[in-house]
């Protein structure tokens, strides 16, 4: 079901294709909508200039067929560094390129329009991307927020940060460390505030959540 949901943040809307009047018109299309948006004539242009930490959300129209590099061939270059996990790809495609279009979704393209393709429908896909996009860099500063915090741990804090999560009490940790049950809650304590929790299940909350091993 295609359905639009106002965005609330800012993004950017990459459109790669060879032809001038194509990116003319989806140009036009997403500032009509409010969309910004910028232009590539070429694969290689933007591979240039794709950021590998974005700044905020955007997502990626790009053709399938164009001279030079084909956007199946970009589209396998930026799975290949990660880009994907932030940068949504909608693909733009030929009825003759409808079946490769298929393979690319079930290889984490976000979708394909085909040609002629609708406005409106276009862009409401457009929206949804930039929505995945934007909960995906949230979910990235959540892990980088995390990760800062870990490696403000001591070598002893992480230890029993471990324990913790394994869901060992305080005597067991202090068994297993050879160290004293204060010296336990000392460190836990540390820990807790450290990690900006207040129980050791909020602690096991936020490192699952982020799938940190541990």
């Amino acid at each position: 079901m295609i359905f639009s949901m106002k965005l609330t943040f800012d993004a950017t809307v990459y459109v790669v294709d060879d032809d001038a009047d194509v990116r003319e018109g989806l140009s036009w299309l997403l500032r009509s909508r409010r969309l910004f948006s910028e232009v590539f004539d070429s694969a290689e242009a933007f591979e240039q200039q794709c950021p590998d930490s974005p700044d905020q959300p955007c997502c990626l129209l790009l053709d399938m067929r164009m001279s030079g590099m084909s956007g199946l061939a970009l589209f396998d270059r930026l799975r290949q560094r990660g880009c994907l996990a932030w940068m949504p790809v909608i693909f733009l495609t030929g009825h003759a390129d409808v079946a490769t279009a298929v393979d690319t979704v079930k290889r984490g393209a976000f979708d394909f329009c085909e040609k002629p393709f609708s406005d409106n429908a276009l862009v409401d896909r457009v929206e949804q991307a930039l929505w995945q996009s934007h909960e995906a860099l949230a979910q990235l500063r959540r892990r980088n927020e995390v990760a800062n915090k870990l490696a403000e741990l001591t070598e002893r804090e992480r230890s029993v940060l471990d324990l913790v999560i394994e869901g060992l009490p305080n005597k067991l940790i202090a068994d297993q460390l050879n160290i004293s049950v204060r010296t336990v809650e000392v460190h836990r304590a540390r820990v807790f505030d450290k990690m900006a929790v207040k129980s050791a299940v909020e602690l096991v909350n936020l490192i699952r959540e982020d799938s940190f091993s541990v």
